[in-house]
């Protein structure tokens, strides 16, 4: 009975994780809710990082045809200088630009929030900051597509990114919030968003092949882990795909409403 609740509970997690992902409401944030809910601590991280992998085979399969059309292209550009593929290249550089806050801010402070500001009074904040954030840009009706960003662009986006390092605000809020302050396309600002989501998260998975082969959890929690980890792929797959619908329809209101309800519920009840 012990074993099945704990299938249950690691289900259940992966589940969280994968549908808040993509969308802007902070899968962190949600976990730290969630064990707060269930009284269930999970020591380190080696079990968010197996669902954030699921998460980004998600992307990777949404994207995979813009994927393979910038790897194409830059190689293109590399060898040939086609100026049809400058476009892509610069993409890829504005990605690597735009990696680099998160990567920075990461190594530099990654103990520090995870022992300081993982407490689920952190996050009922954040997700309020996270819902007022998405509230002034909703309405947002940028101009610029891939081929129109720049250094700067790229850079503050990244910022972005790194901000979202803090559990309660969302990496893909905070980088579309970012991306259509500087006057993105929805599209556009929904594509770079989640094509530097992959560098982030591959590069997080890399540095972390070491603790999870060595994690005392893995031996014991293979198959709850592996069963989250399915759970987020799935959840995280459809509900990128429901991102997607939704900012083509002009309601990226609802997931401010969300956080803000959300983020005074854990004030008020959890804190």
């Amino acid at each position: 009975m012990e074993e099945l609740l704990t299938l249950i509970k690691y289900a259940f997690l992966g589940l969280v994780q994968g549908f808040t992902e993509p969308i802007p409401i902070s899968s962190s944030g949600h976990l730290v809710i969630i064990q707060e809910l269930l009284n269930m601590d999970l020591e380190g991280l080696t079990f968010e990082i197996f669902v954030n992998f699921a998460s980004l085979f998600a992307v990777l399969i949404i994207y995979r045809r813009d994927l393979i059309r910038l790897i194409k292209n830059g190689i293109a550009y590399l060898t040939t200088r086609e100026a049809s593929s400058k476009s892509d290249f610069m993409f890829i550089i504005y990605l690597i630009v735009g990696t680099i806050p998160a990567g920075v801010l990461g190594v530099l402070f990654g103990d520090v929030i995870e022992e300081q500001l993982s407490k689920v009074s952190t996050v009922g904040v954040t997700l309020i900051i996270t819902g007022i954030a998405l509230w002034i840009i909703r309405n947002l009706r940028g101009r610029k597509a891939d081929q129109d960003l720049s250094f700067k662009d790229a850079a503050i986006v990244g910022l972005g990114q790194a901000i979202a390092l803090i559990p309660g605000i969302s990496r893909s809020g905070g980088t579309i919030v970012a991306a259509m302050g500087r006057g993105m396309k929805q599209d556009t600002a929904l594509r770079f968003s989640f094509m530097l989501y992959i560098p982030v998260s591959l590069g997080t998975g890399i540095l972390s092949i070491s603790d999870l082969i060595n994690s005392p959890d893995l031996a014991s929690l293979w198959m709850p882990y592996l069963i989250g980890f399915v759970i987020s792929l799935i959840a995280s797959y459809f509900s990128l795909k429901w991102l997607i619908n939704v900012m083509a329809n002009g309601r990226l209101g609802i997931f401010s409403i969300y956080c803000v309800i959300v983020g005074a519920l854990v004030l008020i009840f959890l804190t």
